[in-house]
């Protein structure tokens, strides 16, 4: 291989062209891994999506070779030396094959997420307990990305050896320190002007958001960025800032209030029974999805699809996050994730109201149960701080040989513990309880492996299989005395990737069931309204005719006069979907606004045409609201009290 010598300050400016490069390939592979997500992308755009990626690229790269260049260009004649440069070659390869290893990650993961890793993803795994396992099946699941990832590797490394640097030689030895040192200098001020993004006195540092300049719609904010970028800007920022969109508090209360009154009336003390399905996608359900497929689409829960007829149900319900962490709050606590996971926040340890705590004060029992090793995914300490009494988990459950290998007990035993269990309880109970088996990689016990069908992914036999573990489920509990005195609210934590077209936007892409079912069917129903994850807490209490106030950012579905909305976020935008209609909302201006109707897929902006947006202002109170109200802790009733004192 022949290999140029060239002078030793234009191979550092080699060197980092060459990380560019290879960045720019990542990005154009991180898009073509995601195309499905990203349907309105012309050539032209994404020439303009590549060239503003530069500048990411420029900041990241700075910052991963930082001490890289700093090292390779000390003023000091030992920096010549063989093993000095072999070392330096070594540090270069290792600091930027593990950036590379981030982007090439997100070419599988942001399907699931709808947006670049962040730095959170260090407090998920930090509380995932099979750290091991979940990476080797990473692998084996993605092993195109793994060797693209090696391939990428080589590449970097091979263009590395084709140059290399020639000694500078000066007519005096002493020249060496000053021209080195301003050599440091000038890389130094090239550094600050590239991770600030600018050289101007009034240009701030470059974030996420400054991404938006260079795309015509949010979600194409996640090609322009690369994910090391997206993790150094997120280390340590607070989760939540305060927002002063409304000064005057009875304004900002008319708009959006989380104060829902009791009823004031004797409480229904029915039991509770919420079952949580890890990743159910609304699109797996033949009962939501009459007209797919020129309305022969018959989905993969029959069950569910047969309870759904004589139940309450939401065919326009989604989920206020990606995460299986976002869920739990969501759903049990009426908090939404928004651009993070509540449980992962600063405020996470704030006292809030949830179905266990609200629910215990008037005698009920609660607890939460998850198949998984006892603390995945941090359930256990969310559910002590809202309340539960008891957590039961595999270790509970004490028989190994359901162990599914990877994340828990199947769900067929699991659920019939969750009966026996509920039996044993002393009514009455509230009960949430979090399915393991539909998730990667996609296996069903070995007696099952040919008798769901397999369908167009490898989720949906697995989606087939809890169907079926639900079907055993509510057939024994039938038996139990406590069964006709139970409300059950089915629902997803979040959703996964789509195999329609129609479920392959920013909206649907958070689409999940939402079933209340009653045994007596005293609710029932298809409502059509627009509904979320964290509107089943308020629902639930005017069910059982909670007495007394509370704090919830959703909605009751039971009340006809009360609003209507769906809110979680895309990138650095909030999605907010009322009526027909989706604006996004990046915390300064609204970035789009799209009619459901006429543009399903979500292709063209009516911005221009929404100059008085109603819309905009429910975000703005609903954000206030929810952010102040976190930072100062005021998420319970007893809360707004004192304030008022």
């Amino acid at each position: 291989m022949k290999k140029f010598i060239v002078n030793e300050y234009l191979v550092l400016v080699y060197r980092f062209v060459i990380v560019m490069f290879i960045y720019s390939l990542c990005r154009i592979l991180f898009y073509l891994y995601n195309t499905d997500l990203f349907q309105g992308i012309t050539f032209s755009s994404f020439l303009t999506i590549m060239k503003g990626g530069l500048t990411f690229d420029l900041s990241a790269l700075l910052y991963i070779n930082l001490i890289y260049f700093l090292i390779a260009l000390l003023p000091f004649p030992f920096r010549y030396k063989n093993g000095y440069q072999s070392a330096l070659k070594y540090l270069y390869i290792t600091l930027n094959a593990i950036g590379i290893a981030f982007n090439a990650i997100d070419f599988a993961y942001y399907p699931f997420i709808l947006k670049r890793t962040t730095a959170n993803v260090w407090d998920i795994l930090h509380n995932e307990t099979n750290k091991a396992s979940l990476t080797k099946q990473f692998i084996l699941d993605y092993w195109d990305v793994f060797f693209i990832w090696i391939g990428l590797i080589a590449l970097l490394l091979y263009l590395y050896n084709r140059v290399t640097p020639k000694i500078s030689k000066y007519p005096y030895k002493w020249l060496t320190y000053p021209v080195s040192l301003l050599a440091l200098i000038i890389f130094s001020v090239i550094t600050i002007i590239g991770i600030r993004g600018g050289y101007r006195h009034s240009t701030r540092p470059i974030t996420l958001s400054n991404a938006g300049e260079y795309v015509k719609s949010p979600e194409e904010v996640a090609i322009v960025l690369n994910t090391p970028f997206s993790i150094i800007r997120t280390i340590g920022k607070k989760s939540f800032i305060p927002y002063h969109y409304f000064n005057d508090t009875t304004q900002l209360n008319s708009i959006f209030t989380p104060v829902h009154q009791g009823s004031g009336e004797p409480m229904i003390k029915k039991n509770v029974v919420i079952i949580l399905l890890e990743s159910f996608s609304r699109e797996h359900f033949g009962y939501f999805n009459k007209n797919l497929d020129n309305g022969t689409y018959k989905g993969y829960t029959p069950f569910l699809d047969s309870l759904s007829a004589h139940s309450l149900t939401f065919p326009n319900a989604f989920a206020n996050g990606r995460k299986s962490i976002d869920a739990l709050p969501s759903v049990t606590a009426s908090l939404p994730a928004l651009m993070l996971p509540y449980v992962l926040t600063e405020y996470s340890s704030n006292k809030i109201n949830s179905l266990a705590t609200l629910l215990g004060s008037q005698g009920y029992e609660t607890a939460f149960y998850h198949g998984a090793p006892n603390g995945s995914m941090g359930f256990n300490a969310f559910t002590n701080l809202a309340g539960f009494k008891h957590y039961v988990g595999m270790s509970e459950f004490n028989n190994n040989a359901f162990y599914d290998g990877i994340w828990g007990i199947w769900d067929e035993e699991f659920f019939q513990f969750f009966n026996n269990q509920l039996t044993a309880t002393k009514e009455p109970f509230f009960a949430t309880i979090f399915s393991v088996s539909s998730h990667h990689p996609f296996e069903v016990p070995e007696r099952y492996k040919n008798v769901y069908p397999k369908g167009h992914l490898p989720i949906h036999q697995c989606v087939g299989y809890t169907d079926n573990a639900l079907r055993e489920f509510f057939n024994a509990a039938k038996k139990t005395y406590w069964y006709n005195n139970t409300i059950f609210v089915i629902t997803a934590d979040h959703s996964t990737i789509a195999y329609h077209e129609a479920y392959k936007t920013n909206v649907n892409a958070f689409a999940v069931p939402l079933i209340f079912y009653t045994p007596d069917e005293s609710i029932i129903g298809r409502r059509t309204d627009v509904a979320q994850q964290i509107d089943i807490m308020p629902t639930i209490l005017h069910y059982l005719k909670y007495p007394e106030s509370y704090i919830a950012f959703g909605n009751d579905l039971l009340n006809n006069q009360a609003p209507r909305f769906a809110i979680n976020s895309v990138g650095e935008n909030y999605q907010f979907i009322r009526n027909d209609t989706v604006t996004y909302f990046n915390g300064l201006k609204t970035t789009g606004i799209y009619s459901m109707i006429t543009d399903p897929m979500l292709q063209k902006s009516v911005l221009g045409n929404h100059l008085n947006n109603d819309d905009e202002q429910i975000i703005k109170a609903f954000v206030q609201q929810y952010n102040n109200r976190m930072i100062e802790n005021k998420l319970t009733s007893s809360a707004n009290k004192r304030n008022r004192r």
